[in-house]
């Protein structure tokens, strides 16, 4: 893969986020300050990128935390979607992605992604952890408590009023309106989209098969990326949809509190982090780093609605630039520092040690053909 087959077979979407890079290997070898590449050099050139828009507040993050360094360095990420992400990956429009739907082979994604990373398995590696809130816009009701069960009747057109007894009974004391329910999802391929149907499905009576795409039949207003969902809550009363939490916060959008076993939590980046300790490994090859979550704990304190947002990058590139400046980039963002701004400014929960440490032995391997 060379930088400039990266202007190829970009799947449309929204404009790009133009984002100057620096510092890229903050957490090299334990030096935070040395703002360079491997070499001890400062990285210089473009690179191209895109995926998750739920990343898009991470992304920024990340390269203010870190513009100073490398002033002659600039990365691209477009916050078109995680499914564009991951086939703009796939066609060499990216040199890496973000995705919030780990790259599978349910219809040859990752036998795709290894032919385009020359034969070689991609790296998937974790970003970051973050909350899913399920959000609404229901005038006189500033606190509301739902179950998976209720919520997926709701998503799924059967409960069509405030006032259902399904949802009075799990909010004794409040007054529903009879409203009408208005329920909004993604019109994109999305990864915040298939994590919270796959919730829904594990810890409720969700009955389609989770997935990025919303299932036409159900109905409901779609809306494009995760600011679409925003303004399209924010624009109607008796609307209900699912954002990234940071953006939820954002844009001061009333948040729901979900059952877990015997208790009611409210969406935090430590909730989130939590259900980590009760997931199990899903990796299907040695540079994969993927989590089957356990979205249906009923562990005190843990949040179930979460995503874990990734990164996917090649083992080797074409050329020596590329590799280092998806090396140095995808560096910084596991680092110290890097997890700690995308946690300030995304809400989001920093690896932990170990898990990042992991990663970084991944992408310490990325290398050139040349």
């Amino acid at each position: 893969m060379k930088l400039t087959s990266y202007r190829r077979a970009i799947v449309p979407g929204v404009a790009a986020l133009a984002i100057a890079l620096s510092a890229c290997s903050a957490g090299n070898e334990g030096d935070s300050d040395s703002g360079s590449a491997s070499e001890g050099e400062a990285l210089s050139g473009t690179l191209q990128g895109g995926g998750a828009s739920s990343q898009e507040k991470a992304q920024n993050a990340w390269v203010a935390g870190i513009q100073d360094a490398n002033p002659d360095l600039t990365v691209n990420y477009e916050p078109v979607g995680s499914g564009d992400g991951r086939a703009n990956f796939i066609s060499g429009g990216y040199a890496f992605a973000g995705t919030d739907s780990a790259l599978n082979d349910d219809e040859g994604e990752l036998t795709s992604a290894t032919e385009t990373c020359g034969g070689e398995s991609p790296i998937q590696v974790p970003a970051y952890v973050s909350p899913i809130a399920i959000v609404y816009n229901l005038p006189g009701v500033d606190e509301l408590h739902l179950d998976a069960a209720t919520a997926s009747d709701i998503f799924a057109g059967k409960i069509k009023t405030w006032d259902d007894p399904k949802i009075a009974a799990l909010n004794e004391g409040v007054e529903l309106p009879s409203t009408n329910i208005s329920p909004v999802h993604r019109s994109d391929d999305s990864g915040t989209q298939e994590n919270f149907t796959a919730y829904l499905a594990e810890a409720g009576t969700w009955a389609e098969e989770p997935e990025g795409v919303w299932p036409a039949k159900l109905g409901g207003e779609g809306a494009d990326g995760t600011s679409g969902v925003v303004g399209a809550v924010q624009a109607g009363e008796g609307t209900i949809g699912f954002v990234d939490h940071s953006a939820a916060v954002a844009a001061d959008l009333t948040q729901v509190s979900v059952k877990v076993g015997e208790e009611f939590v409210e969406p935090s980046a430590e909730g989130a982090a939590a259900v980590l300790g009760v997931s199990e490994s899903a990796g299907l090859t040695d540079t994969d780093m993927a989590v089957e979550l356990a979205r249906d704990t009923t562990e005190a304190g843990v949040y179930p609605v979460v995503l874990v947002s990734y990164l996917l990058a090649c083992q080797t590139y074409d050329d020596a630039e590329t590799a280092d400046l998806v090396k140095g980039y995808l560096t910084y963002v596991l680092s110290p520092e890097g997890q700690e701004a995308a946690a300030a400014e995304a809400g989001s929960a920093p690896l932990a040690e170990e898990t990042a440490s992991e990663a970084q032995g991944l992408i310490d391997g990325i290398s050139a053909t040349e």
